[in-house]
Formats: C-alpha cells, structure tokens, sequence
C-alpha cells in the first residue's frame, strides 16, 4: 500500500462515524424543536437514526413501529454497517415474513441514548465540540418512546397500525400504548413487564460497574482520550449475556464440555467451552457498542415502572384504552417470565382492554424472541393479519 493510498477503516472508525452520521434515515431537530426529557432537561438539538422497509399506503394506516432490545439497533431487517451481519430480525421483518413488507410499512429507529445515530453519549455536544458522555441527561424508557412518536410525527404518520418489539423493546410498546393509545391500533410487547425487577437491576448494576471499573473508562471521557474501556464493557456484555440464555439451553449447547483441550488445566484459561463462548460474546460485543451508552440504556430499563406513573395502580395506565394487545411469553424466560406478562394482561383485563396472551413453549430462555421459534411466527402473522381485517387495511392472505 502507497503512502498516498489511505488507509481502510477499523470497525472503531465505523462505529464513531455511525454514532454521528449514521448510514440509515435521520431525522434532525433544531435547537428550537427540543425533546422535553422526564428528568426536566430539554434537550436539543438532537437527531435520531431510523431505518424503513416496505412502502407506506395511501391513507397511512399500515405503519408497524419496531422497537429494538437493549443492544438492538435500527437495523432490523438490513445489514448492520459496524458488523456487516444482517439485521437482528430478519426472521420476523421482510417479504413473505410474520411482518410482511409487502403489506406493511416498517419503522425501527435507534432509542434515545443509543450509539448508531440518535442522539446519546458518543455524539458530538454542540456545547463543549466533544462528545456528551456523562453530560447526556439520564433517559428513560419514555423519553425513548418521546423520540420515536417526533420521528413518526415527522413522516406525516398520523396513527400507527402497532407498535411490536421485545424485551426493552417490548417496555417502549407498552409505553406507546399509554403515553398515546389513540394513536396505536394494535401492540405487541414480546418477552417484556411493566416494570423492571429488582434481580433485573442488579444484574445492570454489576455491568455498569464493571465498566466503570475499567481504567480506561475515565469517568466517561474515553473517546477524547483515544481510549476504550473494552475489558468491562466485555465483562457487561458476558454477564448479561447468561441471563438472555436458559439453564437447559447453556446444557445442551455446551454441558461440561472443555475447550480445544482433553483435559483441565488447572489455570485460569478458558478451560470449558461455556467460559471460551462468552469471552467471544464479551469480545465481539465491545466492536459493535458504546460503553457509555450500555450505562444509558440499562438505566433506562432500571427506571421503567408503568404502574408508578399512575400512583402504583397498573390497570389506570390502559384505562379507555381503544388498542388490541397480543402479549407474549417464553416459558423458559428467567429474566422476564410469564408472570411478569400476566400481570400486564391481568392488569389489561382489569381496563376492559382488548387482550390476548399466549405463552410459548421454548427451551432458549429470554433470547427466544429473536430466534427461529414457529409459534411465535404463527401467533403474530395470526394476530397482526386479524388486526388488520378489523382497521381495513389489507392484508397478507386476502384483503380487508
């Protein structure tokens, strides 16, 4: 290679350019269009990163908003620019899909917060010409949900036809259902609660410290300073990532197994294939994602409580609610389990809502709703193709 033949990016130039400018949609707001945050700051000016499939009709009355898992991205059904993988929902969104493109018009934005476009600590403050870092204010699960209903008021969607999406995914889509119920006809919260639990908040606070503990974090300044705190964010990244997996599964997968060896060392490597399969999940996690912006997000999901935003009484939060719910569980979920989605229901129930609730047999633990599970497919082909009928908008299989 010639000195004048520049020099090919590293997926950490790619990341830092798609944190800022991303290559998806985005949507800029001005300093006088500010995002009014539940912590009392206004923020602005801010953007927000989004990705669209399929084509909006006439009327508008076929817009699905996606809502993207912790370390999801708005890449649902398109090639991710950092990894080059294709998009983390491809087996549910597309041509032919359970979320069929051919019929539906489909919008995932990246959450407030976030590190591949939308406003969050990587990006540049107008203020200071540095990134925010830890003077990004605290977000929440709303404000996230705030930032989305901007983007879809800025494509001239008037109401939604639903709102789906898992996990922290599935918070934001309860949150769209109460924050503005007349403007969603149908909802979909997979694999999520009503709030989040006090094992769940703890399992983010042992991340969260092990990235602040990391000495390059440097109090969250690490970009200015040339430095990544990729040992704690990689140690985050593998304790979360045994709660997304079931004890079944973990056994199955990898039992006692020992890794590329025949017999223990009795050392500190990797001796089992369990220990060699999450420093590759902590490892490959650190090329794709802020650390900064795992602190945001998980405090996102830590502060997320419907009931409290109604003095603790769940069932005021759909009270009047118009949206048909289909919720959904896993039964081998630990981290949300069926409980946690028939409280939702139960609560739904007390409203008079339309609900239905289905739980779904599977041994892969929480990750479940992002893998090749067939009722899962079935039951929101089913219930989004029924929810069409009922608004007239037509549908895979026949029209309205």
């Amino acid at each position: 290679m010639s000195a004048d033949t520049p020099s090919p990016e590293t997926s950490e130039d790619v990341k830092a350019n798609e944190a800022i400018a991303p290559s998806s949609k985005l949507a800029h707001f001005p300093a006088d269009e500010p995002l009014e945050l539940d912590s009392g700051v206004k923020l602005g000016p801010w953007q927000i990163a989004y990705e669209t499939y399929g084509e909006l009709n006439a009327d508008k009355s076929n817009a699905i908003v996606i809502c993207h898992a912790l370390t999801g991205d708005q890449y649902v059904a398109s090639t991710n620019p950092v990894t080059g993988k294709p998009g983390w929902w491809e087996l549910m969104v597309g041509p032919g899909r359970p979320v069929d493109t051919d019929h539906y018009f489909v919008i995932c934005a990246n959450v407030l917060g976030g590190c591949l476009g939308t406003t969050g600590p990587a990006t540049m403050n107008p203020q200071t010409g540095v990134p925010y870092g830890l003077d990004l204010p605290v977000i929440t699960i709303r404000d996230m949900v705030r930032a989305q209903a901007r983007l879809v008021d800025y494509l001239g969607i008037d109401t939604l036809f639903a709102v789906m999406g898992g996990s922290m995914g599935g918070m934001q889509v309860l949150q769209w259902a109460v924050s503005y119920p007349e403007r969603v006809f149908a909802a979909v919260p997979i694999a999520a609660a009503a709030r989040h639990t006090s094992q769940n908040i703890a399992f983010h606070e042992v991340g969260r410290q092990a990235i602040m503990a990391d000495p390059n974090w440097r109090q969250g300044t690490y970009i200015q300073e040339g430095v990544r705190p990729t040992k704690g964010l990689a140690v985050a990244r593998m304790a979360a990532h045994v709660t997304y997996m079931s004890d079944e599964s973990l056994h199955q997968k990898f039992g006692r197994n020992l890794q590329d060896r025949d017999n223990l060392t009795f050392g500190f490597d990797a001796d089992f294939q369990i220990e060699s399969y999450l420093r590759h999940q902590g490892m490959t996690f650190v090329d794709r994602f802020d650390a900064n912006s795992y602190l945001y997000v998980t405090r996102a999901m830590d502060y997320f409580d419907l009931a409290d935003q109604f003095d603790g009484a769940l069932p005021l939060a759909f009270a009047g609610t118009n949206t048909r719910f289909c919720v959904m569980s896993f039964t081998s979920d630990w981290l949300f389990p069926t409980s946690e989605s028939r409280q939702v229901v139960k609560a739904l129930n007390a409203a008079a809502a339309n609900v239905s609730f289905v739980e779904i047999e599977s041994d892969r633990g929480h990750d479940s709703f992002l893998l090749d599970v067939p009722e899962m497919f079935e039951t929101i082909r089913g219930f989004l193709t029924g929810a069409a009928r009922a608004r007239g908008v037509p549908a895979p299989g026949g029209e309205a």
